[in-house]
Order: structure tokens, then sequence, then C-alpha cells
């Protein structure tokens, strides 16, 4: 575990995940800023592993305070890799792909179980994949209004394969520790993984009912979350 002081309050760092930008983070980031943490917000290009981790770190580098590094989705890839940075004192992982040494996105979501949802990715094009725009409120963001969802869908960030095909060198859970929220009405990473990829982390772990966009439209539920990993490190009692 990263050494940090006990009175010291971490700052945040916000990892989004494939198909979407930073600026789902809005509700999260205004509920945190209302608590007094220091937050801050990458922007990954999404187009290869090493590339969102680059970007990560050049966040982390901004900071002197101890961080807690959050991902969502394939966001939890990014910051399981980055998380090793020595300013990252915990992780926390959203409705998240939390990896193992040697796997990667399309190591995790290969072998999927029988009756599980199939995300409606598109055929790639020029080595980028989106989601069917058709089919993306009622499997990315069922919970959240038809107005956002159908922006979301419209506003996709193309998701680069290489990005899912990157690896995972050393886990930055297996050395610090890591909250997880698992999303229960997640039709894009279905909740049975997110508990066993949660499990296998020795993860804190919440629950809450809502989509795969939960950090969208739960964002109390993730801000608490947040806040309960900083009063964790700090020596508070758990919220």
């Amino acid at each position: 575990m990263t050494d940090i002081t006990r009175s010291e309050r971490p700052a945040v760092v916000l990892v989004h995940g494939g198909f979407v930008d930073g600026s789902g983070w809005e509700g999260v980031y205004q509920l945190l800023k209302r608590k007094g943490f220091d937050v801050s917000i990458v922007q990954n290009p999404t187009t290869s592993l090493a590339d969102d981790v680059a970007a990560t770190k050049r966040i982390l580098a901004t900071k002197s305070a101890p961080v807690i590094l959050v991902g969502h989705s394939y966001g939890g890839v990014v910051i399981t890799e980055a998380g090793n940075d020595p300013r990252v004192a915990g992780l926390v992982y959203i409705a998240a792909f939390a990896p193992d040494a040697g796997e990667s996105v399309s190591a995790l979501i290969s072998d999927p179980a029988p009756g599980a949802p199939v995300p409606p990715i598109l055929p790639p094009q020029d080595g980028f994949l989106c989601l069917d725009k058709a089919k993306f409120a009622a499997s990315f963001a069922a919970d959240v209004g038809a107005e956002k969802a159908a922006f979301m869908a419209d506003s996709q960030v193309p998701w680069g394969v290489a990005a899912l095909d990157g690896k995972v060198g050393v886990p930055a859970w297996k050395s610090k520790p890591s909250w997880y929220l698992i999303a229960a009405d997640d039709k894009m990473i279905p909740p049975a993984a997110q508990e066993f990829m949660s499990a296998r982390a020795g993860s804190t772990v919440a629950e809450a009912r809502g989509s795969h966009a939960i950090y969208v439209s739960q964002p109390e539920a993730v801000a608490a979350l947040i806040a309960s990993a900083s009063d964790r490190l700090q020596g508070k009692p758990s919220r």
C-alpha cells in the first residue's frame, strides 16, 4: 500500500472507458468538488492501452497529494496499469474491468457465460469500434434519460481495437487497496463478471441498481464510494 499522511485527503482522478469521453463524469465531479476534493478528469484517446495509460500518467504527474484513481468500464484496465504510479494510494472500479497480469478486455470477454447479454458492437471500421446507436440506450445507458442517452449514442468516441487487446503487466490491485461498485443491471459487463473480478482483486465491494452508465445515472453512489475510500485511506471510520 502506498504511504499516505493520515490527515491528508487524496486527490481524485477519474478515467472514462470505451465509446465515451470524460464529460460523463460531470455529476460525480460536481459532487466530489462540493465535498472539497481536488478532482481531475482524464480524456483518454482510447487508441491503445499504452496511449491511455500515458494520458492518465500525465494527469497524475500534476498531483502532489496521494491520488485515488477511479476507472469506469475499460477505464478499469487503464487504472490497473497506471495505478502502479507511486502517487496512487488506492483504486476505485466502477462497473469496470479489473484484469490480472497478461489479461486484456479481449481476453475477459472472449468466453461469455450462457445467456449473458451481448453488447451491440458493430464490426470494426479502420481499426475502431462503435456501438449500434439504435441499441446504445438499452445496452449501455438504460437508466439514463432518453435525451441524454441519445446524445451519448450520437457522440460516441470510436474505441480502438488495439485498446481492447492491450494486456496489463503488473496489476496495481495486487499491491494497493481497491474498491468496486457493481452495477446490478449492467448489460455490457455482466454483474457476475464484476463480482468475479472484484473478489479476485480483494476489493471492498458496494452494489447499486444501475446500468453500465451508472457513473452518469447514479453519481451519488459513485461519489459515496470514492469518499468512503478516501476515509479508509485516511484512517477514518467507513461511511
